[in-house]
């Protein structure tokens, strides 16, 4: 099972050279010469402090208040890292990649292939750094360090969701990053145990399937849906995460994660449009302070299957750049549903809420909406 020790939570605020420039594990060329505006000031490097590998943390004691979150990565590293670099479609870039489309920003002796993986590998490593501030900022406020589970590590260690994970959690987020190609599915066991997870009072589950771009067999429109977002890294189709659907099956929650949408710009800059957030719905308060998430070049539409308005809440929308066609928006949408909340019901006690997993990360820069986005989310019960 990999392990980065997150006790000492003096790492700090960021990942330094990861995160203070917009650097990227997927990055459109538009992002790498325009970084936001406003981003949070990202200065310690994590290299200052020490890191380990392999262990088996200690069970989080629970206290009153303090919610204890765990990350649930939804790939098996060794197939994702292992594919074919020939294969065009459905799969992650490599870091040489990375580094070649993003020139000259990788160019440093920490990015070279002495210090880092330059294959698949490397990019997926890139999600794991870009999390650390997202760690650092809910560690801070709730006393406990944030976990961080892969189903298959580096080294090749399987870990289903069962008590391992869930006993000392009281947040799950799944991060729906497995390819829908490598066929991952969620095991009868490891929905029973979520189900009974869910029966706990101040329990949450955190659902962030990702994009599900060129779903259409239709070239033309892979190649439409691929101007639409911009980002060269990423294929004409790429479709997540057969672990994150069927899991999402298995529990009841009406969401399809459909397209890849780039998201509209406040005007003249680079700055992500301010959410449209229902507020009226948000009894919680999840969105308390929050206006914007952060950028990212192809986000998901969470589309709802049931007419059941009360089972399941859409708490924000996101506007949709508009200067670039896609089916999605040549059928008359202008926003896409980006933040949902299923409140609790029957015998679940737990919320059930779904965001974007590109929303924790710091690959696109952070800002103080999304600090309270944050720790909204680990304080709130």
């Amino acid at each position: 099972m990999n392990r980065r020790d997150f006790n000492r939570l003096a790492v700090g605020a960021g990942l330094g050279s990861v995160t203070s420039k917009t650097t990227l594990a997927q990055m459109s060329t538009e992002e790498v010469q325009s970084p936001p505006a406003t981003p949070t000031s990202q200065s310690v490097a994590i290299k200052n402090s020490p890191r380990t590998y392999n262990q088996v943390p200690i069970p989080r004691k629970y206290t009153a208040g303090k919610r204890r979150l765990s990350v649930y990565w939804t790939w098996s590293y060794p197939w994702e890292s292992n594919l074919d670099l020939s294969q065009m479609d459905n799969r992650f870039s490599t870091m040489t990649e990375v580094r070649r489309t993003a020139w000259p920003f990788y160019e440093k002796p920490e990015w070279s292939e002495r210090m880092f993986l330059q294959g698949i590998a490397g990019t997926l490593e890139l999600f794991h750094l870009s999390i650390v501030r997202f760690q650092n900022v809910v560690g801070e406020a709730t006393g406990h360090p944030v976990m961080d589970y892969q189903r298959v590590d580096q080294a090749g260690q399987r870990l289903t969701l069962d008590d391992r994970v869930l006993a000392d959690t009281d947040t799950l987020m799944v991060f729906g990053l497995d390819h829908l190609a490598m066929e991952e599915k969620a095991e009868a066991a490891e929905i029973e145990a979520v189900q009974r997870f869910l029966t706990r009072e101040g329990t949450c589950l955190v659902m962030g399937p990702h994009h599900d771009v060129g779903a259409s067999g239709d070239l033309k429109q892979q190649q439409m849906e691929y101007a639409h977002h911009g980002d060269p890294l990423v294929p004409r189709q790429q479709r997540f995460t057969g672990y994150g659907r069927s899991l999402m099956k298995g529990l009841g929650i009406p969401v399809e994660n459909r397209w890849g949408l780039h998201p509209a710009s406040v005007a003249g800059t680079k700055q992500i449009a301010p959410l449209t957030a229902m507020r009226d719905l948000d009894s919680r308060g999840w969105l308390t302070g929050v206006t914007t998430f952060n950028f990212h070049p192809h986000l998901p539409h969470y589309a709802v299957t049931t007419d059941d308005t009360k089972s399941i809440l859409v708490l924000a929308k996101q506007p949709i750049d508009l200067s670039r066609p896609h089916p999605f928006t040549e059928a008359g949408n202008r926003e896409f549903d980006c933040f949902l909340w299923m409140p609790p019901s029957g015998s679940r006690a737990g919320d059930i809420l779904l965001a974007d997993s590109t929303i924790f990360t710091t690959l696109f820069g952070s800002s103080e909406s999304l600090d309270r986005f944050w720790r909204n989310l680990a304080t709130r019960a």
